[in-house]
């Protein structure tokens, strides 16, 4: 599996918090917090593959860009960027050991913080 930092969505996602467009969530807050498969799809099909791919640190290269296998990470719920999906992707990378993934979480999750 190829899977690296989709610099588009790490883009976006510093915008999103310079715009304090964000939820200064707790760690253990993803797992209620984090869009549905309902809700993906809902976005996919009003949006695209091209507008839900800004919402996730990484790519699969491997994965068709079609396709929600090829996102990886997810930071946000299509419309805040949520401290604890960055927290989440920041473990999961290094967990991983997608280093260039880790990194840019790490670095969105200092944003966050700064706002706290």
């Amino acid at each position: 599996m190829a899977v690296k930092l989709n610099q588009r969505a790490f883009d976006h996602a510093k915008s999103l918090i310079r715009q304090k467009r964000v939820a200064l969530d707790s760690m253990d807050d993803w797992s209620e917090h984090q869009p549905s498969a309902a809700r993906e799809n809902a976005f996919i099909k009003q949006h695209g593959f091209g507008e839900y791919g800004k919402w996730y640190l990484g790519v699969d290269d491997d994965q068709d860009e079609d396709n929600k296998g090829h996102y990886k990470f997810p930071f946000g719920d299509f419309e805040k960027v949520h401290r604890c999906g960055v927290i989440a992707a920041e473990v999961r990378a290094a967990r991983l050991k997608y280093t260039d993934i880790e990194v840019a979480a790490a670095h969105l999750h200092g944003m966050l913080d700064e706002l706290m």
